[in-house]
């Protein structure tokens, strides 16, 4: 099999990460549209994550936000995304390196991105960390994605079901 030099499977990653960055732009420029929210789920280990110690040791492993209703400052960088949010009524600020993102999905449209872990900043254990549970930004991961689901206050999460998962693997030769 031919060498591949020009690194494809990189070129397809950071693209892939491009649409965050570009959707996450938009949202702190313009507000979210329509019906539109995010699942985002990152290592909370990785590499230039910023959790409270509170969180940390609560999530140790991953994490999954939700953007939707109650956020505030999101602020987009080329490397990563800032936002304050709410957990169990206490205000936290968050820092996420896209390089530590595992999934983006958007449930109004059933639009997803996954990430192999080998992607990510950091190296994971395969355990599951539970979704944290927010009531002014509830959290739950897409169930079209290998993470547990959690509900909101007012209504279950119930995103994934018939969603697009574009996985990164699909397009390398085995």
């Amino acid at each position: 099999m031919a060498t591949d030099h020009i690194r494809y499977d990189v070129l397809a990653r950071d693209a892939l990460r491009g649409v965050l960055r570009r959707v996450l732009t938009d949202a702190a420029e313009h507000g979210l549209p329509g019906e539109h929210h995010f699942f985002i789920t990152f290592l909370s280990t990785a590499e230039g994550v910023k959790l409270s110690p509170r969180l940390l040791a609560q999530y140790p492993e991953e994490m999954t936000v939700i953007l939707q209703h109650q956020f505030w400052d999101l602020v987009v960088t080329e490397d990563r995304f800032e936002v304050g949010l709410s957990f169990g009524g206490i205000p936290e600020r968050l820092v996420v390196p896209f390089n530590a993102i595992k999934s983006f999905f958007d449930p109004s449209v059933q639009f997803g991105l996954q990430f192999e872990p080998s992607d990510a900043a950091a190296e994971a254990p395969a355990a599951e960390a539970p979704a944290p549970r927010n009531q002014e930004a509830p959290a739950a991961a897409p169930s079209a994605l290998p993470a547990p689901s959690a509900e909101s206050s007012d209504e279950p999460a119930k995103p994934g079901e018939g969603a697009e998962v574009v996985r990164l693997d699909r397009f390398r030769k085995k």
